[in-house]
């Protein structure tokens, strides 16, 4: 049997991706004559059209869409064969692509990465910064390695390992009426003011079942982008969040303005893990890199 060739799977990818021959063409640094015949041989190898071409656009038949899918896996796990072989003896060393989420990356990485670092020289980092479902797609075609993730997430058949586990504290303008209460208790939460992350942050949902207040979702007078707007509008005395505890030492404009009261409610109310795909060859690299992180964190937030 006659197999397509780790090349013209290139060239496919490409041309899905790009919807162009020309640009597909320069991404894989060969001319476009040279990537339109490894196209058409593969179709041929197939016996199908994968491409529909114009002399204005191309676009790809669904075949060719599932099949670009699954060759971007297949090049990927290629790619894991030869960082195998390179680095087969050594920890932590060579590329490593790692994805975190907006409620995480601010606040873990600053604190983590350097130390790192410092002990794996070897490490070659890339980093990327998107919401949860973003990350596991990319991790399910192998355009990342692993990712930092908050927890309750389902995550199908990936591997996790949670490093660090945390509780929530109520954000409240200094003049607040609760701002002087040792703990709040989630029915003690005035909602109208309640102010939290647009849909797509994990954060909510895991602020809102920590507060028992799954229902209000879409109720809410402001939902912002990020956690430091939401930080803003607590200190211009807008409204009252939940911030994670690996938030409290991150200094931010208007922090002084702004309360920090526990949530009287039993925790941990998110936990934070690496997640990795259950087929990666690196399995004792994540669990390295995963317990280093936690490690160092722990030790500057002053934990035992």
């Amino acid at each position: 049997m006659n197999l397509p060739t780790l090349r013209q799977l290139q060239y496919l990818v490409a041309v899905v991706e790009e919807r162009h021959f020309g640009r597909a063409a320069g991404r894989c640094f060969v001319t476009q004559s040279t990537l339109s015949a490894g196209v058409h041989e593969l179709e041929s190898l197939l016996g199908t059209r994968l491409l529909e071409r114009s002399k204005r656009k191309v676009l790809p038949t669904p075949l060719g869409e599932e099949m670009a899918r699954r060759a971007q896996r297949i090049i990927a796990m290629a790619g894991e064969l030869v960082e195998m072989a390179r680095h087969d003896d050594l920890p932590l060393c060579g590329p490593l692509r790692l994805g975190v989420i907006p409620t995480i990356g601010p606040f873990l990485l600053p604190r983590v990465l350097p130390e790192i670092r410092h002990r794996f020289p070897l490490l070659e980092l890339s980093l990327i910064e998107e919401p949860t479902e973003r990350l596991l797609g990319q991790l399910e075609v192998g355009t990342l390695d692993a990712a930092i993730l908050a927890f309750p997430y389902a995550v199908g058949s990936r591997v996790h390992e949670v490093f660090w586990r945390e509780d929530f504290l109520v954000a409240l303008p200094k003049g607040h009426l609760l701002a002087n209460q040792k703990s709040i208790a989630p029915k003690m939460l005035p909602r109208r003011e309640l102010l939290l992350l647009a849909d797509g942050h994990c954060l909510t949902d895991h602020t809102l079942a920590a507060c028992k207040l799954k229902d209000m979702k879409t109720s809410t007078v402001f939902q912002g982008t990020s956690l430091y707007t939401l930080l803003q509008m607590v200190a211009g005395g807008q409204g009252i969040t939940l911030i994670p505890e690996m938030a409290i030492a991150s200094e931010w404009p208007g922090s002084g303005e702004v309360r920090l009261v526990p949530l009287a409610e039993p925790g941990p109310h998110r936990e934070i893990a690496l997640v990795w795909r259950e087929t990666s060859f690196r399995q004792a690299d994540m669990r390295l890199l995963a317990g280093t992180m936690g490690e160092i964190f722990r030790a500057s937030a002053g934990a035992t």
